[in-house]
């Protein structure tokens, strides 16, 4: 047994996924502040001088109020190293959340209580379900008059296609809302509300069967509904089965309010029970076991400017086996190079910690000169395999990019190209007319307003953006066979080169793309980028 197998199995390292509003931000809050990890848990909204959430650091996020990027965090409760990624909830930056899932090993939803499975709910799980992550499911927002509680559960289940197994139960909701009853212990833990931001509050536990205590507590109609609902939940539910919340087949729920904090620690606590410790990762060599192996990574996420006084890009790692050591020396196996990494840190939003050690399951971030890309794998010098590769999403919305001083070329070329590599955007140029005009890809249109406001803030570049008429995009799968230049095509089709040289089709129309195919025989077309 390694010296460090202790330090792994006490790792957890999970995602908060939910569409936008449903409480994410402030959960993930909460559970820092049980972690000791911070002191007072700020409000995303609020006045323009409220503190901003932890977890979002762009300034745009702050003047918003969404987050656009995924955070990574650290803490240490019970026993356990904590490893939390959290998420941006809206669509339009869906993509980071996607490799962000690639990074965990489970992932918490949150579903708001008076809307029950939205849009983005459903895309969101249907990564985790294509991962097989487990899930455990968090709703929130009981402060407020929710939807009965039977038909969230059958919503989640008809939605989602996966079974529910509440472990506890809200007894009303809004103004009635009186706590919660847990399953396992048959008690009933009383809500007060707590302050906001403050672990502190009174939390009163009284037995089910205690019916006397239990009506002086709640109330006669409250008691009477709960004892029905509890007989009926016996009954019906889903039986809790570990084997199945692990396979991703089942999902432990849980009842609160992560703004008033109630209901959150019990879920956190549930949840430490059921997780697993870091999971093995499947490589082209096989699969790789995080105790058994020595130290590989692979990157999920690549961020600049963090933070404006460094002027850096940070990639972010998940470290899948062994034992990271901040004097060791590492393969960078796709660019085929032994080096160190440097400054190894933890990052907790936009605050640095210098590491010198971490362990698989970890996050870490390491300075990146340029040479890191999504997906790439770090491993020891001796060894030479890849893990699985993360697809890039196909851009749905495309616009020219206009500089609006080309006396600042340099720093409009270095900005874009820097926030391409993250992955946020995609860019591409005209295919062999000369002409240096970029275009710019984007799974979702916000992400059009965070280029337009990084460029500015981060590179002191002004654009203006021209929305083209582009929906479909395709790759040119068998490009050394095929003379780009004589290619017929339709007059809605446009010939563009992404930033590797590789030749792309851009289409107004779905059914040119049949139309170009019949038109070019042998011509062969993907939606996903292969390299």
């Amino acid at each position: 047994m390694n010296n460090y197998t202790e330090e792994i199995n006490r790792r957890r390292t999970f995602a908060i996924i939910s569409h936008p509003d449903a409480g994410k931000t402030t959960l993930t809050e909460k559970f820092l502040l049980y972690g000791g990890a911070i002191n007072l848990a700020g409000s995303v909204k609020g006045k323009a001088t409220a503190r901003h959430a932890v977890s979002d650091w762009m300034g745009i996020e702050k003047e918003r109020g969404i987050s656009v990027t995924s955070s990574v965090l650290q803490f240490e409760y019970d026993g356990y190293c904590i490893n939390i990624l959290d998420t941006p909830g809206h669509q339009d930056f869906s993509e980071d959340t996607y490799r962000t899932l690639m990074a965990a090993d489970s992932a918490v939803m949150v579903i708001d209580a008076s809307k029950g499975v939205e849009a983005q709910t459903r895309k969101l799980f249907k990564v985790c379900v294509m991962r097989k992550i487990p899930i455990f499911t968090f709703i929130n927002k009981l402060d407020r008059d929710a939807n009965d509680t039977f038909d969230l559960l059958d919503e989640i289940e008809k939605e989602l296609g996966i079974a529910t197994c509440p472990l506890n139960w809200p007894i009303g909701s809004g103004k009635e809302f009186k706590g919660v009853y847990d399953r396992e212990t048959k008690t009933v833990i009383s809500y007060s509300d707590t302050e906001k931001g403050t672990k502190e509050g009174t939390a009163t536990e009284v037995s089910v069967e205690d019916e006397g205590t239990l009506r002086a507590l709640i109330g006669d109609s409250a008691a009477d509904k709960l004892l029905e609902e509890v007989e009926l939940l016996d009954g019906a539910s889903a039986e809790f089965d570990l084997d199945a919340v692990q396979a991703g087949d089942l999902t432990p729920v849980c009842f609160g309010s992560a703004l008033t904090n109630f209901g959150v620690e019990i879920f956190l606590k549930h949840f430490l029970k059921m997780t697993t410790t870091p999971l093995p990762r499947k490589a082209d060599i096989g699969v790789i076991a995080p105790a058994e192996n020595d130290f590989s990574a692979f990157v999920f996420k690549i961020q600049a400017n963090m933070n404006k006084a460094h002027r850096d890009r940070i990639a972010f790692m998940r470290i899948c086996s062994g034992k990271f050591d901040a004097n060791m020396e590492v393969r960078h196996v796709q660019g085929n190079k032994v080096m160190r990494l440097s400054q190894p840190q933890q990052i907790m939003a936009d605050e640095r910690k210098i590491l010198t050690e971490a362990y698989a399951g970890d996050i870490i971030g390491v300075f990146d000169p340029g040479i890191f890309s999504i997906g790439d794998t770090i491993c020891m010098p001796k060894e030479k395999f890849k893990y699985e590769g993360i697809p890039t999403f196909a851009p749905e919305h495309f616009a020219r990019v206009r500089q609006m001083d080309t006396m600042k070329r340099k720093q409009f070329v270095k900005g874009i190209e820097q926030i391409a590599q993250e992955g946020a955007i995609q860019i591409f140029q005209e295919f062999n007319t000369g002409l240096e005009e970029i275009i710019v890809g984007v799974v979702g249109v916000l992400q059009f307003d965070v280029l337009k406001y990084r460029l500015e803030n981060e590179y002191n570049v002004e654009i203006r953006l021209e929305n083209l008429p582009y929906e479909h995009i395709r790759w040119i799968e068998n490009k050394e066979e095929v003379d780009i230049d004589k290619l017929t095509g339709t007059s809605d089709m446009k010939k563009v080169k992404d930033m590797k040289g590789n030749p792309l089709l851009l289409f107004v129309n779905s059914w040119s793309i049949g139309m170009t195919l019949d038109r070019n025989k042998g011509l062969v077309l993907s939606e996903f980028s292969r390299n």
